[in-house]
């Protein structure tokens, strides 16, 4: 069986990343593409193997300013050539799953999330207080022809994998395809359990609007209670002229530095809608409560407290997203007693090795019946 993996652009080691590393292990020969590596970015088991990248990667300012060459991506990750693959998965929230596979070829496509750029975020990216005169003319115009593509092109996927309940969802609104929920790998083994408390709060984010980093920010700086922030991203500058005395935003660590973080802090804030949420799991890991946002992948990771059930909670959901919902939330957790223990094992089942073993199930499966159908 020969094998393609397909992922939308190396830059950096976040969830996406790691579901790409994960499933590479599972399959060491697969041929690698994707719109642009910057080298050296990425994590080794990625950065080992020969990577096959579209013309964007060959564009100026591609490294930092990649984003910019949105209209083009569906164009460049159609001229990738899969003729002779068997298989070929696809890793996507972006362009990914729209590459052009032959009738013969099985394409099974995990979705991080369906194109936000122009769905359910198109105002955060996009809306009239982020462009200029010249941009909130003529982005509307591309955003319909990338709805346009997106919805069109999802038709070419064979088999939908969604990392949450809430992916699954949106494929199924925008797509009208069904989808197999897995949820992504999550290196528990190296988050190991924690009762040690420091004073702070802590989030660990790319520092982008929908994070909602900023309402945190400003939260804890009228709570004046400590608060950590490690990340890296547009917001980064804006967040550190926003941050009080008790608010410290650091750029990302390393690992063992970031694992200290987390085995020290009172509780992880999660004040962002996200489509899963790896971060949330790394914390519960470590033993830590998660006070979070009340959307989105939170609610499938995170078990909330009840009066019902006070000693088998993972953290806390605050339901809007204003420095009211959230203060109550905060105050509300340092009034309860968490059981480290049973927050560190309910982490567990989102460990690397249950992953693997649930995609490999999936794709072995699926690829005998493709075979079986497609031969008669």
């Amino acid at each position: 069986m020969k094998v393609a993996t397909v992922h939308d652009w190396l830059t950096g080691m976040r969830g996406g990343e790691k579901v790409l590393s994960a499933i590479l292990e599972l399959y060491p020969e697969s041929d690698l593409y994707t719109l642009l590596h910057n080298r050296g970015s990425v994590a080794k088991i990625i950065e080992d193997r020969k990577v096959y990248t579209s013309f964007i990667d060959r564009l100026p300012f591609k490294a930092n300013h990649y984003r910019n060459y949105l209209p083009l991506f569906p164009t460049a990750i159609e001229l990738f050539n899969f003729k002779n693959y068997d298989l070929v998965i696809s890793t996507s929230h972006c362009v990914a799953k729209g590459i052009c596979t032959p009738p013969n070829t099985l394409h099974i496509s995990y979705i991080h999330s369906p194109m936000r750029y122009v769905w359910d975020m198109y105002e955060d990216y996009f809306g009239a207080d982020n462009l200029g005169f010249f941009s909130r003319r003529v982005i509307p115009l591309f955003a319909n022809y990338l709805r346009i593509w997106d919805v069109t092109s999802s038709n070419r996927v064979d088999q939908f994998v969604a990392n949450s309940q809430h992916v699954a969802r949106r494929i199924q609104k925008y797509y009208q395809r069904n989808a197999t929920v897995i949820h992504p790998p999550v290196d528990t083994d190296l988050f190991g359990l924690s009762k040690d408390s420091d004073d702070y709060y802590l989030i660990i984010s790319a520092l982008v609007p929908y994070k909602r980093v900023d309402l945190a920010v400003e939260t804890f700086n009228q709570l004046n209670k400590k608060l950590i922030v490690i990340g890296d991203g547009p917001e980064s500058k804006k967040l550190k002229r926003m941050a009080g005395k008790n608010v410290r935003v650091l750029d990302w660590l390393p690992y063992e530095e970031l694992r200290g973080h987390y085995a020290r802090c009172r509780a992880l804030v999660f004040p962002g809608e996200e489509d899963f949420g790896i971060v949330p799991v790394e914390a519960q890991s470590c033993g830590k409560p998660v006070i979070a946002f009340a959307r989105g992948g939170a609610l499938e990771t995170v078990i909330g407290h009840t009066e019902q059930k006070p000693f088998h909670a993972t953290g806390i959901f605050f339901s809007e997203q204003t420095i009211q919902s959230l203060s109550e939330a905060v105050e509300k957790a340092e009034s309860l007693s968490w059981d480290a223990g049973f927050i560190h094992a309910h982490a567990q089942k989102y460990s690397r090795q249950n992953f693997k073993a649930n995609f490999k199930k999936f794709v072995d499966t699926q690829f005998q019946i493709f075979t079986k159908d497609f031969s008669g």
